[in-house]
């Protein structure tokens, strides 16, 4: 704030008392300005805590379901699938049966792999091109434009027909090399036009596995891949190996279950975390965060800790899921516990666990909605409280701006009259001298 009209005449320093002045004039823009920096950090921190809330509505969900209305369901449908035989893979999905398979491997799947030797003393095709068919249907016929040991590839595997063509140079001379796409008998294919029709050196072939005797009530099952499909229910086996009397066992997945109540916990741990490190006063440095005095977290932290401490009606304390609530006010879970209950009594956990992530879900959807949940409302109004603040700052720059123009044309107006006062002084102390003296 430089007025440049600094005491020339009366010596005083006009840019530091306008300074002054200013400092105080602008006093209530200031506490405008620091009640926006206030409502920003309460923004973040709402926000902050509203990130929080969506991870446990995720996890929620997760134990829950979509639907707060319906029971619990893929959560509580979790299944693993173990194997005896290192050579096969089970793979479970929600809804998996509990049991167990015992079967043999009979064959794997297998790719047709045939060869033509080329005759290098004339072409290898009849001269009218090629027609392949796959899998015994219909015959594709493909043009060789270039009747060499290469072009004859190339226009296989441009054609795209389910054969891949190559050229091998082997002990028995260079061969044409035709492998199927695709493994299992529907891969299998019949080449007709070359000059050397070609031989099968490896038979398409589907996988196949046997449970039981067949003669006797038992199955064969076949796939075109080593991979099944269906033999169990909601469950994927995958062999690589012949061999007899492989097992697989199905159960429900217990640590699964045990590991999605962990998230649900550990989430809403983070929303009671982040709620104290915005709303809790520090005694020591005597200075609280930016939602210290705010009711509606600390009636969020208040849901969350009734929600454990009143437990379930018709099943008591969570403390028998391993959920509780230590002297600090924050989850604790037991796995161990978990596990225990839930295979002494699988319904009765289900229904109650599942009935803490409902109620989990019902105060994390309430919070977060996007339009009106009650902390979005709450960063709605603080912002449109700053966008106020910041217009009403906006008008003080401009008063204050005219207050310091209007101080400063004060000032040199002061310093020019005490100029003019000055001269006239000097003037008159000028004709005092000269009179004569009365000697």
């Amino acid at each position: 704030m430089t007025s440049g009209v600094d005491g020339l005449i009366s010596g005083m320093d006009t840019t530091a008392l306008i300074s002054q002045l200013m400092q105080a004039e602008s006093a209530p823009q200031q506490q405008l300005k620091n009640s926006v920096t206030s409502n920003q950090s309460a923004i973040s921190a709402y926000q902050s805590i509203n990130g929080k809330f969506l991870t446990a509505l995720t996890a929620a969900k997760a134990m829950s379901g979509d639907d707060p209305l319906t029971a619990p369901t893929n959560a509580w449908r979790s299944a693993k699938a173990t194997s005896t035989s290192s050579t096969v893979t089970a793979t479970a999905t929600a809804g998996a049966t509990p049991g167990t398979l015992t079967f043999n491997v009979d064959r794997l799947a297998a790719a047709q792999m045939s060869t033509s030797v080329v005759n290098p003393a004339g072409p290898l095709t009849t001269g009218s091109g090629l027609d392949i068919t796959v899998g015994g249907g219909t015959p594709v016929h493909v043009n060789v434009t270039t009747d060499t040991p290469q072009g004859v590839a190339d226009a296989i595997n441009a054609a795209g027909v389910g054969v891949r063509a190559s050229i091998v140079t082997t002990d028995q001379g260079t061969v044409l090399q035709l492998n199927a796409a695709k493994t299992g008998t529907a891969g299998g294919f019949t080449v007709g036009g070359l000059a050397t029709p070609p031989t099968t050196a490896v038979q398409a072939a589907d996988a196949r596995i046997t449970v039981g005797d067949p003669t006797k009530g038992g199955y064969t099952v076949s796939s075109p891949t080593n991979t099944f499909s269906g033999v169990l229910q909601n469950v994927t086996l995958t062999v690589s190996k012949v061999e007899t009397g492989a097992s697989v066992t199905v159960d429900s997945d217990a640590d699964g279950i045990a590991g999605k109540m962990q998230a649900m916990v550990d989430a809403l741990n983070g929303v009671l975390s982040e709620i104290g490190k915005y709303a809790t006063y520090n005694t020591a440095t005597k200075t609280g965060g930016p939602l210290t005095a705010d009711s509606l977290t600390r009636g969020l932290q208040q849901k969350i800790l009734s929600q454990i401490s009143n437990g379930a009606a018709g099943y008591g304390s969570f403390s028998k899921l391993g959920v509780e609530l230590d002297q600090g006010g924050k989850l604790t879970f037991d796995k161990t516990a978990f596990v225990s209950a839930y295979q002494a009594d699988p319904a009765a956990v289900e229904k109650t666990a599942g009935a803490l992530a409902v109620a989990v879900k019902g105060v994390a959807e309430k919070v977060t909605n996007s339009t009106d949940g009650s902390l979005t409302q709450a960063i709605k109004g603080r912002t449109d409280t700053v966008r106020d603040l910041n217009n009403r700052i906006s008008e003080w720059d401009v008063r204050l701006s005219a207050r310091q123009a209007a101080l400063q044309k004060q000032f040199a107006t002061l310093e020019t009259t005490l100029g003019k006062l000055k001269e006239q002084s000097n003037w008159l102390s000028g004709q005092i001298s000269s009179l004569p003296s009365a000697s």
